[in-house]
């Protein structure tokens, strides 16, 4: 009950303006919104932009903030949104590397960048496997629908409980379990593949 007097309390210095109240907010919410936004977007200089507008909206709109669900609940679920309309407004952009990396001199205006693997440090070999396995899963992760993912990082990453998901998302506690279970499937069938050797 404390945490919750403590927030409700925060909350409402924040209403009324109190500058250092909502920094206390954002020092307590940033680091969990940016990881759950980086994570849905890929990209940490897009996700640095979505994270600044959510406390901007979450500022603007605090005042009409009724309590009925948490205030954790009402962040993700404004960043939800906003990584929603990120999705539609943008292209998914791929990290490459330029061939002309080490001597930009010699690259032409326009030159074609490829994917290369970083063969710089040498690693144990079951460093290696284990960097692949964990590329897979952040492909399998990459390439789920934000629907789904979503779900998967809301649960498995920030913690949430399916209730809290559900009125972040604002779907059925059914859907989110739902979604869930899809979402492990498609990267649990990924991985699966993986370690078949075949190519994902």
């Amino acid at each position: 009950m404390e945490t919750i007097s403590a927030e409700t309390q925060l909350i409402e210095r924040a209403k009324q303006q109190d500058e250092s109240a909502f920094a206390q907010i954002v020092n307590l919410y940033a680091d969990k919104l940016y990881n759950y936004i980086v994570r849905m977007l890929g990209n940490p200089h897009d996700a640095e932009d979505v994270l600044q507008e959510v406390f901007l909206r979450a500022y603007q709109g605090l005042p009409s903030f009724d309590g009925r669900a948490s205030l954790s609940t009402w962040l993700f679920r404004i960043a939800h949104n906003l990584c929603i309309d990120h999705y539609r407004k943008q292209e998914r952009r791929v990290k490459t590397v330029s061939i002309y990396q080490d001597n930009p001199d010699e690259a032409d205006e326009g030159a074609e960048e490829w994917e290369f693997p970083d063969t710089q440090t040498p690693d144990p070999m079951q460093a290696v496997l284990d960097r692949e396995l964990q590329e897979v899963v952040e492909r399998a992760l990459e390439s789920l629908s934000p629907k789904l993912k979503s779900v998967l990082l809301l649960y498995d990453m920030e913690g949430l409980s399916y209730e809290e998901i559900s009125q972040s998302l604002g779907i059925p506690m059914g859907t989110v379990k739902s979604r869930l279970h899809l979402a492990r499937s498609e990267i649990q069938k990924k991985v699966a593949a993986y370690l078949r050797g075949e190519t994902v």
